[in-house]
């Protein structure tokens, strides 16, 4: 009878300890409009960077991001491209090693550009940058509607044609675009003092809100409301191209980089984000080729249709700048995305295949 006891104990049920679920990865994705890939991959165009008609200051501009040598003078200009995301994450583009990523669409310019970019879809019915509601659904939408990402995903851009493309008036997702003022709960006193700022710019009549602002407005609510899925999209390095300023042009640039630099920072010292969040980079388009052409895009102007594509985080290949890959398109990224979050994203057309360069075996 004394041994009761102890056989009772060795026929109860094993009690395991249940193993808490890993919270579902984040995803930013960060665009700057119309951003060359020979300003990424070769810095200052030397073409351009010396025509007064372009300049105003050469001298100080070359003393700024000029270097004979093609790795330092990119170095220069965007430091956290050529430090942080060249060791720690990969770089497709540079047509100098053979490695090209395109537009998909044949129009090339930013409505088409950024519809591609976020639905999978080179819809061939956006023909112009117009104030029309998109119907074509996109990835920012779809996460949305998976329990895990409801209610978490945010827009801050700085375009105000993103109110259309992203199709506000749903109301699906939080998002911000051009000199709209910042509506949440419990919005801090930054976010009112940007709403201040934004409402007595001298600017705020314009298309595009100055690209600070758009990241002070996004950082602020990243930081008080922690969205697991956020798109960011800076929109200076194209109004500079367009207005002939190639030194605006390359200050831009440079305040990108920092941008990244800032957000990385962040992710990987907030526990919320840190060791579970990736970054996908790129642009709605490229623009011409050389110095006569570089200050517009389209059809007609040859270069328009060269992307680029940056990635960096945990659960990200680490390939460093690559070369020879097969060609990339926009089209491709939001299928690649919902695939790094595990879900298959397919709306109601063809959709680019993922990118399987980018993401690590599991």
């Amino acid at each position: 009878m004394k041994l009761l006891p102890t056989l009772l104990f060795c026929f109860l049920p094993y009690q395991s300890k249940a193993q808490p679920t890993p919270p579902a990865p984040n995803i930013f994705i960060i665009t700057t409009d119309g951003f060359r890939w020979q300003e990424i991959f070769t810095g200052a165009d030397s073409a351009i960077i010396n025509k007064p008609a372009y300049v105003s200051n050469s001298t100080l501009m070359k003393d700024l991001y000029w270097d004979n040598d093609v790795n330092e003078r990119r170095r220069l200009l965007m430091p956290f491209v050529w430090k942080t995301i060249l060791r720690q994450g990969s770089l497709f583009g540079n047509h100098n090693l053979k490695s090209k990523v395109s537009i998909a669409n044949p129009y090339r310019f930013s409505s088409a550009g950024y519809n591609e970019l976020l639905s999978g879809y080179a819809d061939p019915a956006i023909i112009r940058n117009a104030k029309k509601w998109s119907s074509n659904e996109n990835l920012l939408e779809f996460l949305n509607t998976k329990p895990v990402y409801k209610n978490k995903v945010a827009a801050f851009c700085s375009w105000n044609l993103f109110e259309y493309i992203l199709n506000q008036q749903k109301g699906n997702i939080y998002s911000n675009a051009g000199y709209q003022s910042l509506v949440y709960d419990s919005i801090s006193a930054t976010g009112l003092l940007t709403n201040a700022v934004q409402q007595n710019s001298v600017n705020n009549q314009q298309s595009t809100r100055n690209d600070m602002l758009t990241f002070v407005a996004a950082k602020e609510y990243i930081q008080t409301q922690h969205p697991k899925v956020v798109f960011i999209g800076f929109g200076e390095t194209d109004e500079y191209a367009h207005s002939g300023k190639y030194d605006d042009y390359l200050q831009a640039a440079h305040r990108f980089d920092d941008y990244l630099s800032q957000l990385w920072y962040y992710v990987n010292t907030d526990p919320f984000y840190k060791n579970n969040t990736s970054f996908i980079i790129t642009t709605d388009h490229g623009r011409g080729n050389n110095s006569k052409t570089w200050v517009r895009h389209g059809p007609l102007t040859n270069g328009s249709s060269s992307s680029w594509l940056m990635t960096l985080g945990n659960n990200l290949e680490a390939l460093g700048e690559v070369k020879d890959n097969k060609e990339i398109f926009n089209d491709q990224i939001a299928q690649t995305i919902a695939q790094l979050l595990g879900y298959y994203f397919s709306p109601a057309h063809n959709t680019g295949n993922p990118i399987s360069l980018i993401e690590k075996e599991r």
